[in-house]
């Protein structure tokens, strides 16, 4: 367990940076990266200024020709910038970005993000520490802006946290750990459950720290709505967590038609107070507002709706659409590793 002053640092992640010149770090950030629009290109760029003053940076760009000439002359001199490599083959062009990103990082220790991840330095030290013992570290992500759809969604993590962990957009990892077990799958939808079950499998130690927190960019609302189902399709690959989401629509219909509103009441409430246990956790407090574990039983129900849409398509059509194409598995089973 950390101190209290490193895990105060830690707990500020994404707050600003300092103005002192940052000391260089042995660790290699991987960015995978599909983009078909630039509406985001300065503040990224950025953010690249920043932590490429920090560590190596290794953009693995799959953006359009035109878009890729673009970034060239924005990052020049900031990051190394490169396509996938076009021997990898797999339906999640993530996945192929991350194994590409992979074989050419220059560190063993390396950080793996979404586009939308915004460490700061305490951050990158505490993954760095971290990974000096071991395999794998999974962060805990935070909207900052929260506008009202990262507010919904910031239910979900609550709960996660109160029950377990929560899956962030970005993970840490030793490279040679990755090297050695085959990189992970990419024909499945969850990839960063895919990498996690798949460092387990091998043998690897996984740690996730409630404290480590790292902020994230919500998405804007129009992309929010377009991943309701998509997301929820990633429970297929939890047993348990699909069919808890599955029995809430007929949970609340049985409540329903037994004309009994304490008891939806009396849910409601002791979902919030779930959730309220993983806000307060690890001093969850400094990044979730109080306000935000109200949105748990609004995101349990959307879950539930979306779940019984996620099962749909797959017995319909056979899996959800991922770009062009349709991805039947969510993940692998545990205990499988490698590609």
């Amino acid at each position: 367990m950390p101190s209290k002053a490193t895990g105060d640092a830690a707990r500020r992640a994404g707050h600003g940076h300092t103005g002192t010149p940052p000391t260089t770090l042995p660790m290699t950030y991987v960015l995978p990266l599909r983009w078909h629009t630039d509406a985001g290109l300065d503040e990224l760029t950025g953010y690249l200024r920043w932590l490429s003053g920090l560590v190596e940076v290794l953009v693995v760009d799959g953006s359009p020709p035109e878009l890729f000439a673009r970034h060239v002359a924005a990052w020049r001199g900031l990051v190394r910038h490169l396509p996938p490599d076009p021997a990898g083959r797999g339906i999640n062009g993530k996945v192929v970005g991350v194994h590409t990103g992979l074989d050419a990082a220059c560190h063993e220790h390396v950080v793996i993000a979404d586009d939308d991840v915004r460490y700061d330095e305490a951050g990158l030290r505490a993954a760095h520490r971290l990974l000096g013992r071991v395999d794998l570290v999974r962060p805990q992500n935070y909207f900052d802006p929260l506008p009202w759809h990262a507010w919904w969604d910031t239910g979900r993590t609550l709960l996660n946290r109160a029950l377990g962990n929560d899956y962030p957009g970005t993970l840490a990892v030793r490279r040679s750990t990755f090297l050695a077990m085959g990189g992970y799958a990419s024909d499945v939808l969850f990839e960063n459950l895919e990498l996690i079950r798949t460092v387990r499998a091998y043998g690897g130690v996984e740690v996730a720290p409630p404290w480590l927190y790292v902020r994230r960019l919500p998405p804007d609302a129009a992309h929010f709505r377009g991943q309701r189902v998509r997301q929820a399709y990633d429970d297929l690959a939890q047993p348990a967590r699909l069919l808890t989401a599955l029995a809430v629509l007929p949970a609340l219909a049985a409540a329903v038609a037994s004309r009994r509103p304490r008891l939806l009441l009396g849910t409601a409430a002791a979902v919030v107070a779930v959730a309220e246990m993983g806000r307060r956790r690890a001093d969850g407090g400094i990044v979730y507002p109080p306000s935000t574990s109200l949105a748990a039983p609004l995101w349990l129900l959307e879950r539930g709706i979306c779940s019984w849409l996620a099962v749909a398509q797959r017995l319909v059509y056979g899996g959800v659409r991922y770009g062009n194409s349709r991805i039947r598995q969510a993940a692998r089973r545990p205990g499988r590793s490698g590609r």
